[in-house]
């Protein structure tokens, strides 16, 4: 093994709170869209439909005022599209007298199995205080109402939990307060092929409604500013809505609050006020470098990469030493992420994100001159890609294996093509359509490794098979009814869940987004535009 990296002393670091005063100077402004809705609908029970429903449309949205409701009355709104907010509404009793209060259950729905059955009973892992429902009491009537809380919704589900036996309600001014920190919505792509427009727009709008006051993973759900995520909401922003200060504000949010022996944390949390995340994922913690060398090519912004220089320096050290031999060797406790996948064997796809952290780290020195920080890094490099060929690769498959059982992924393809672990294109270009056509390959089923996947292959010059592969895959959502982009899919087994319920899966979730970066860089082009 070759010897450590050089470790910078701690003075030269700069100290949390100065990375974190400078991450709370970037704080952006929110803006606010009030929506009407479009229609009062219903969900209808369709065994053709990838989530078991449609929607019909009952009647114009514009009926509800006509609309005396009681106690066991309600409604469903379809504000048409995605967004991330709030609700108001104008609420007034009508009869003998408002003697009562009147209480109101309300769910917000992505998709229309929100609102179409129960949330319960809940069979999920996480806090059932996710799931997207409130119930509220208005004491007095007429008033005008504003949900406190943050939702993330198409359509609305409004049931009248009681009045009293004097009076009924009636609604009015109902409309949907979209809130984000995105700027002016991109022109449209015009590519002129019809899905791939649609596809490039739904991932638009997906961005949008995660960029908040940090880029957040999903506004269903955690909320949170994770590494994974943010590494592709960063590069989709810079193609379509701008945002560097937004990226340069969450790489600093990071650097504030790092492991106590300096690794970076997985994800951090914003509000009440920012604070770690209490999760290390390696290869997370590998990929802030990514982020940040990304940043620098989109911004120029040099100054901020040699304030958080040290922060990347450390993770390279820290990383470094878990290499034996030329391959990755963590801890056994250690989480590596790579995808939700239950089966996969996660090794060789963590070997292939080292060395593309540490090559990105790299070129990130030379920029900066400061080379003699990471002078050992070539030579690791040498050494991995070597021991990844001598131990990794299976030369009669044309693919690299994973773990004891050998085991052949997606994952591993993809990672290992992207840290240049193939001799060449056609050897990785061999790898991927392994995978791709061997049944027993371990699949993705995130659209975060899907991503990566579209990336090794583009990488591989397999232009016209990562297009069919991102039609199909991205435009299956689309094909579904998603106006945003989903946290899961797996084509063939829609329903599947990470945690164990799909009323607390993400239907907009920030690491779906890329079709549009990829569409709008001209790295997928139509077709019949494509070599």
């Amino acid at each position: 093994m070759l010897a450590a990296l050089c470790v910078l002393p701690r003075r030269a670091w700069a100290g949390a709170g100065d990375y974190l005063a400078r991450a709370q100077s970037l704080v952006p402004m929110l803006t606010e869209r009030g929506q009407p809705p479009v229609a009062l609908v219903k969900p209808v029970a369709d065994a053709s439909r990838i989530l078991r429903f449609r929607m019909e449309k009952v009647a114009d949205a514009a009926s509800l005022d006509e609309r005396l409701l009681g106690k066991g009355d309600g409604f469903i709104l379809d504000f048409e599209g995605h967004r991330t907010g709030t609700l108001s509404f104008d609420l007034v009793g009508e009869g003998q007298g408002v003697d009562a209060p009147v209480r109101l259950r309300l769910t917000f729905g992505e998709v229309p199995t929100d609102v179409a059955e129960p949330l319960r009973p809940y069979k999920g892992t996480l806090a059932e205080g996710w799931l997207p429902e409130e119930i509220i009491t208005v004491d007095y009537l007429p008033q005008t109402v504003r949900l406190p809380h943050r939702y993330a919704f198409r359509y609305v589900k409004v049931e009248v939990f009681d009045t009293s036996n004097t009076f009924k309600v009636r609604f009015h001014n109902i409309k949907a307060v979209a809130i984000s920190s995105a700027g002016a919505a991109p022109t449209p792509l015009n590519s002129g092929d019809a899905m791939l427009d649609r596809i490039d727009a739904v991932s638009v709008a997906t961005l949008r409604d995660c960029m908040q006051t940090v880029f957040e993973d999903g506004p269903r759900r955690d909320r949170r500013l994770w590494v994974g995520d943010l590494r592709l909401q960063a590069l989709t922003a810079y193609t379509t809505f701008g945002g560097h200060d937004l990226v340069k504000r969450c790489l600093y949010l990071f650097a504030a609050f790092p492991r106590a022996d300096g690794l970076m944390q997985a994800c951090v949390y914003e509000k009440p006020k920012p604070a770690q995340g209490g999760i290390a994922i390696l290869d997370y913690a590998a990929l802030w470098n990514v982020v940040l060398a990304d940043y620098v090519a989109a911004s120029g912004d040099l100054e901020s990469a040699r304030e958080l220089w040290p922060v990347a320096v450390r993770q390279v050290e820290i990383l470094s030493a878990m290499v034996k031999d030329g391959l990755f060797a963590p801890p056994k406790d250690a989480f590596l992420f790579i995808d939700w996948a239950q089966k996969l064997d996660r090794m060789a796809a963590a070997q292939g994100v080292l060395l593309y952290a540490f090559s990105r780290t790299l070129e990130l020195a030379k920029r900066l001159d400061k080379d003699a920080d990471v002078a050992q890094l070539p030579g690791l490099l040498v050494s991995m890609k070597a021991a990844i060929r001598a131990q990794l690769y299976d030369t009669k498959r044309g693919a690299f294996v994973s773990g004891p059982e050998r085991q052949v992924s997606w994952a591993s393809q993809a990672w290992l093509v992207i840290g240049g672990a193939p001799k060449n294109s056609a050897e990785a270009a061999r790898a991927l359509r392994t995978v791709m056509t061997d049944p027993a390959a371990v699949r993705p089923v995130t659209p975060y490794l899907y991503h990566y996947m579209v990336e090794a292959m583009l990488l591989a010059g397999m232009k016209r098979e990562a297009l069919a592969l991102m039609k199909s895959y991205w435009g299956g959502m689309v094909e579904a009814g998603a106006d945003t982009f989903w946290e899961v899919y797996e084509p063939g087994s829609p329903l599947t869940s990470p945690y164990g319920d799909i009323h607390i899966n993400s239907y907009c979730h920030a690491w779906s987004c890329t079709p549009a970066w990829f569409l709008r860089t001209g790295r997928l082009k139509p077709a019949a535009a494509t070599s």
